[in-house]
Parts: C-alpha cells; sequence; structure tokens
C-alpha cells in the first residue's frame, strides 16, 4: 500500500475549525518552527541562586568602561544592579528622619490558655503595639490583629511553623513587633523599607545592632507611627526567598523598655509599588464622556497603577524612572553600595523635569528624553503628553535657552503618553490611541515630531519592541508593525490569545525579542490568571505565529550576554534556551513540549479511512540524554465536531547516533475513520526534537 507524506504548513492556525485546516497546526506548547518544521524551544536555568524582591518588570543590561557587566532590574519593591548573579540594592532613598523613637512591649498571661484561645488576657500590655503584632509563648509564635483592656484580641496560633500549645498564668509573653514614632511624618505605605541608624539598644535583647538595619514596614499605624518586626542581624538580601523575606525574628524582653535614644535616624526608600493592576470603575475614573455614566473605565485610577521603571545609559551611570513619579541618576562611580538620586537634586540641575512616565536617551544626539513629564514652567504638575529634552550632553541642563539644545513638544492626540520606541533613525512614540515619529533636527528646533497614525491601539507600556527599523506591538485586540508605515500584522492566532485575556492585568503584557530565531514574543495574562502566564510568538521571517504556556514578567534579548535572560513571578532571573529542560526546580525537571495537526481526510471525508503504520521523520540532534525520545500519536475521528474515538500512542527514541542518527523505524497501528490527525510530544529530560516529514501509510476502507 502506499505511503503518503504528512507535510504541514509551519506555524499555528487557531483562525478556522481544525477540520478546515487541513495541513497545518492546530494546537502546541513551547514548539517553534525552523526552516517551516517545528521542534521544541530551548529551556531555562537560573542565572543565580539569588532571589529579588517583588515582580520584575524591568531588565537593562550594560557593560562599563572597567568591563563589568550589569544588569538593571526594576521591581514592584526594589531597584537592583545584578552584577554576577548577585542584587545590589540602589532604590533610591526619598527621605531621611532624625527624629526617630521606637517601643516594645513584654509582659505575663493573666491566666492559663490552651491551644485554641483566640483572646489572651495580659496582666499589662504597656509597650505591646495596638495595632496587632507578632508575639511568643514558649516555642509558639502567634500573631494578634488589636489589642482591647489588657486583651490581645484576633489571636491566629501556631503561626510560621510553630505549634498551638496549652501555656501556665504568668507564662513569659514577648513581641517581636517594634512600634516606630517619627515626629517629622514617615510618609510610608505597608511595606515600604527603611534603613535605621544612630539607635542605641533598648536595654534587652533588641540591640543597637538590632535596630540599625534594613526593615520593610508590617504595619502603618498613622502619618506619625509605623510597626517592624524586629529581626536578626543580617542583610536584606541575606533574607530574600522565592517567598518574599524569611528574618529569624527576636522577640523583646521586659529589659527592653528604652526608647533607642535621641540619635536614631531612619532613612526611608521611595513608596513601593503595585503588582497587580487595581481598576478603576465609573463615571470620573476616565477621561471626560468617555461611555455613559456609570459604566466601567477602561484606564485605571490614578495612584493605582502598575509599578514599572524605564532605564537607560548615560555613558556607564544609569538614569531610571519609576512610571508617573521620579526620575533618578545612579552614578557609577559612586559604588554599588549607594542608592540612586533624584536627577533634579544634582549640582546646577535648572528646570530638571520631577515626574515622568518614561525616560530614554538618544543614542545618535545624547539627549535626556522626558515622556509625559511636568513642564518647565510649573515643575511638579505632571503633563501626559508633553514631552522634553535636556540640553545635549548634559544630565542638569533642562531650562531651553538661545545658547543649548533643551526643549519640550506637546502631542496633540490622545490623553496620555503609554511608552516609546527608539529605531537606529527616530523615536516613536505611543499614546492611547495614536503613534508619533520624533526625530532629530539640529539646531535651531533640536527635535521634530510628526503624527505616524491615529487609529490604534496599545496594550501596555511593555508592549512595544524593535527590531532593526521595525517595531512590533500588541494592541487591545489585535498586532502592529510599524516600518516606515502602521499595518495590522495577520494573526492566525489572534481569536484563540484575546478570547482567553484578563483584560484587567493588560498593563503587564511585555514584549520581547529572539532575535537567534527572528521571533517576537509577547507575554500575557490568560483570563483565570492575574499574572502573566503566556506567550505569543510572531516570527517575523516565517511570517507564522505560535504560543504556549511560560510565566514571563519581562525579558532582555541576547547581547551583553550570551543568552536571553528573563524574569519570572518566583523572583528569579532566567537564562533562556540554555538546555532543553525546566530549571525552575532542582534537579531540573522535563520541559514538556507538544504540538497536533488539523484533521486530514480521504475524499473530503466520503470515504473511510484505514491507518496501518507511521514511518517517523524525526531528529534528536543535539539531546543530551542518550536515549531521547517522542510520542508519535494518531487520533481517528468520524465527524468534525465529535471526539477522537480510537488513539494510537507510540514512542519513538533514538536507537543509535553511529554511523548516522538512526531512531524507530515504523509503528504498526490499527486505526479506522474519516479523518485524522498527528500529535508528537515529549515527557523526558534532556530532549531536543525536530520533526521533519513522517509518512503514514492509509488506503480508503468501509466502516467494518
Amino acid at each position: 500500500m502506499p505511503l503518503t507524506k504528512l507535510q504541514f504548513k509551519p506555524g499555528i492556525n487557531r483562525e478556522t475549525t481544525s477540520y478546515s485546516n487541513e495541513g497545518g497546526w492546530f494546537d502546541g506548547d513551547k514548539v517553534r518552527f525552523c526552516m517551516g518544521f517545528p521542534e521544541k524551544i530551548g529551556g531555562w536555568v537560573r542565572q543565580s541562586a539569588n532571589n529579588f524582591l517583588g515582580i520584575c518588570r524591568a531588565l537593562h543590561p550594560w557593560v562599563v568602561l572597567s568591563g563589568e557587566k550589569y544588569i538593571g532590574v526594576g521591581t514592584s519593591l526594589k531597584y537592583y544592579i545584578n552584577e554576577g548573579g548577585s542584587y545590589q540594592d540602589i532604590t533610591p532613598i526619598r527621605i531621611a528622619s532624625s527624629a526617630v523613637t521606637f517601643g516594645a512591649g513584654a509582659d505575663t498571661l493573666n491566666g492559663a490558655i490552651d491551644a485554641s484561645t483566640q483572646s489572651i488576657i495580659l496582666n499589662s500590655v504597656t509597650g505591646f503595639p495596638t495595632g496587632g503584632g507578632l508575639i511568643k509563648i514558649g516555642t509558639e509564635q502567634i500573631n494578634y490583629a488589636g489589642i482591647a483592656s489588657s486583651t490581645l484580641t484576633g489571636c491566629v496560633r501556631g503561626v510560621n511553623g510553630t505549634t498551638a500549645a496549652s501555656h501556665l498564668n504568668s507564662a513569659s509573653v514577648t513581641c517581636a513587633t517594634l512600634t516606630v514614632t517619627d515626629a517629622d511624618g514617615h510618609g510610608a505605605v505597608e511595606n515600604d523599607f527603611v534603613t535605621f541608624s544612630g539607635a542605641v539598644s533598648l536595654g534587652g535583647v533588641i540591640t543597637a545592632a538590632v535596630l540599625n538595619q534594613e526593615y520593610q514596614v508590617t504595619r502603618i499605624i498613622n502619618s506619625s507611627i509605623l510597626q517592624i518586626e524586629a529581626r536578626s542581624v543580617a542583610t536584606i538580601q541575606e533574607i530574600t526567598t522565592t517567598s518574599g523575606l524569611n528574618p529569624t525574628f527576636v522577640f523583646a524582653n521586659t529589659s527592653d523598655s528604652s526608647n533607642g535614644g535621641g540619635s536614631a535616624v531612619g532613612a526611608y526608600q521611595i513608596n513601593v509599588g503595585l503588582d497587580t493592576t487595581v481598576q478603576g470603575t465609573g463615571w470620573g475614573a476616565g477621561t471626560w464622556s468617555r461611555g455613559t455614566w456609570g459604566s466601567a473605565s477602561d484606564l485605571t485610577v490614578s495612584g493605582a497603577t502598575l509599578r514599572i521603571w524605564s532605564h537607560d545609559n548615560f555613558g556607564e551611570d544609569l538614569l531610571i524612572n519609576v512610571r508617573n513619579a521620579g526620575i533618578y541618576y545612579w552614578n557609577k562611580s559612586s559604588g554599588l553600595n549607594n542608592p540612586a538620586v533624584l536627577l533634579s537634586g544634582l549640582l546646577n540641575a535648572n528646570k530638571t523635569p520631577t515626574i515622568a512616565k518614561q525616560i530614554l536617551v538618544s543614542d545618535k544626539d545624547r539627549h535626556i528624553i522626558a515622556f509625559g513629564c511636568d513642564p518647565e514652567t510649573d515643575i511638579g504638575t505632571q503633563d501626559p503628553l508633553l514631552i522634553r529634552f535636556s540640553s545635549q550632553e548634559s544630565l542638569t541642563d533642562w531650562g531651553a535657552t538661545a545658547t543649548n539644545t533643551a526643549g519640550d513638544l506637546r502631542i496633540g492626540a490622545g490623553s496620555e503618553i503609554i511608552t516609546a520606541v527608539e529605531t537606529r533613525q527616530q523615536v516613536l512614540v505611543f499614546t492611547d490611541v495614536s503613534l508619533h515619529a520624533m526625530q532629530f533636527l539640529g539646531p535651531p528646533f533640536t527635535f521634530g515630531i510628526n503624527t505616524v497614525s491615529e487609529n490604534i491601539t496599545t496594550a501596555s507600556p511593555l508592549c512595544a519592541v524593535a527590531v532593526n527599523d521595525s517595531v512590533f506591538w500588541m494592541g487591545r485586540k489585535e498586532f502592529y508593525v510599524y516600518a516606515g508605515a502602521v499595518k495590522q500584522l495577520p494573526c492566525t492566532v489572534r481569536d484563540y490569545v484575546f478570547s482567553d485575556f484578563n483584560e484587567n492585568q493588560i498593563e503587564k503584557v511585555s514584549a520581547a525579542t529572539n532575535t537567534a530565531f527572528s521571533e517576537v514574543w509577547w507575554f500575557y495574562p490568560s483570563e483565570s490568571s492575574e499574572e502573566n502566564d503566556r506567550y505569543v510568538v510572531f516570527n517575523y521571517e516565517q511570517q507564522i505565529w505560535y504560543y504556549g504556556n511560560l510565566g514571563r514578567t519581562c525579558w532582555i534579548d541576547r547581547g551583553v550576554g550570551e543568552l536571553p535572560i528573563a524574569a519570572s513571578s518566583d523572583h528569579y532571573l532566567y537564562e533562556q534556551e540554555n538546555g532543553f529542560d525546566d530549571g525552575s526546580t532542582a534537579p531540573a525537571t522535563a520541559l514538556l513540549a507538544h504540538i497536533e495537526s488539523s484533521q486530514i481526510d480521504l475524499g473530503d471525508g466520503n470515504q473511510f479511512a484505514f491507518l496501518s503504520r507511521i514511518i517517523p521523520d524525526i531528529t534528536f540532534r543535539d539531546s543530551t540524554t542518550t536515549t531521547p525520545a517522542v510520542t508519535f500519536t494518531l487520533g481517528v475521528r468520524n465527524f468534525p465536531g465529535g471526539k477522537y474515538l480510537h488513539t494510537d500512542a507510540t514512542a519513538v527514541g533514538k536507537t543509535s547516533s553511529t554511523p548516522v542518527e538512526q531512531f524507530t523505524k515504523e509503528i504498526r497501528t490499527r486505526l479506522r475513520g474519516r479523518s485524522f490527525n498527528l500529535k508528537i510530544e515529549n515527557t523526558g529530560i534532556e530532549t531536543a526534537w525536530r520533526l521533519g516529514t513522517p509518512r503514514v501509510e492509509v488506503r480508503p476502507d468501509g466502516r467494518r
């Protein structure tokens, strides 16, 4: 009986039904196409064993003059510089206060308690924080929610891995939660970070060394009082784990009755940001007349947006910006142990913007450009459509004069600037409804700007990426490319992506390039996820699409490093395209990949097909295991909308590599149906594969 080649069109097509997409691929995960043939993507390994705090949504690599390779890492809680896998915290300091005192509590039980007691009576609650805290009785740790008279209320027993137990009358009750009073006003929010110095011992176990270190704020009581939980002496990096901070708590005793002296200083880092978008609803949340009275807005409430950083190099130094907040400067010569400082606070700063949506440094002419910033005539008041640029080669000269090249431009379309992307020839500026091209003109105007399109959408501040002189981006329900003109990209997986998409978290969409494979990736959250858990890829060389499941919050292409590097919500950086396994576990686990074809029939489905064998064609080239294998599965249906009635799954493995690569020769099967499909998948570790052109022995047949 004749053999029929199974040759499929490259790319995945979900815009039609499986039956009408005959000759194509219908589903896949962690598979790309090389020369039109599907293959498993590369795996990943941790860039280092160290974690960062918060969710990372910004990565920026560069090399300093002395040769060190740095990666800027902007998270919802911190800004780090990663050098050699270690994280150096350069988060800017917001204020330094010298009016800080401390209070601690410790006492004894007034009556015995059992393991289920949720209201604990003390002889005295003096010094115990009124807003709740962490106490210890014996070896048991307990969280309490508040104080009523001499009673700790809302107790949660046996926390932090300890066991709830009974305790006798007069047992010691010690407290790790300290009350910090700042007479100058702290301006902090919950989860902010503050570093104390100059404090002296409280008189017992809360020593000067315990107090004089960095803390994360656990509760805000009012504008002058906050709470922290005392811990043993360690750097924040030393106690940072994949689940956040893991300190060893220090519980005050009755000797801790002092206030830390009169010379304690608190250096407060800038307020932390959100790792989840909080959506605004109703009239007034968006622009005037957007929608009907009482309708939901598709904009977020001001001040409740995702923490997104932008950053760029100024020589070997670094400029960083918190979206809709301050602009900061880190001087490499100041060292990795020193924080970034306000750009407007530098010596001789002149009309420097203090708030912006994004910053970048133009490569061609070395101007610092601030988008959506405050005008020089009204410093501190943000104009979401204003663009300002410094004088050439200057950090601090932003006041426009006849003798410098500083200036500004204002976009007339849209309601706010969403993002800006630099290409070789120009800077593309995206608003919520339009695209503009900003070009260097030279004196006397410095820059000019032209409208390119007024009929686009832009998904997020991170959704656009440049490849040479083209810029690709995701819109609200479509994909675009700009290469001299704006075009919508025909997408064969458009409905699949946007029909299972969490619109409330669209700000998290992150674009990336993987130029080694001519790919543009977008990571996005599916409808059931609050975080990015899926990706869609456009291969601009082959003009095809494919998709899969992978949680990445941002990504940088190879360049400074030999491999792409991506951030995950598990607080690690990963080297992508490294090996063929999932390196998020130790030891690594198999990276499961599969691809499944659409249905194939004989004679437009008028005849039943009998499948008796399949001749595999596959290569396991580059696999590091000696026994790589995949599973070939044939399935048959009688109707396009029916289930697969019968399937036959058989392993196809490498049998030898000498003198040439050899693998399973044939698979015998007995399947009948009006249509059939083919699926290839792997479950083993250290396995790489690329499909060729398998053949199937098929002939017309009756129902029986």
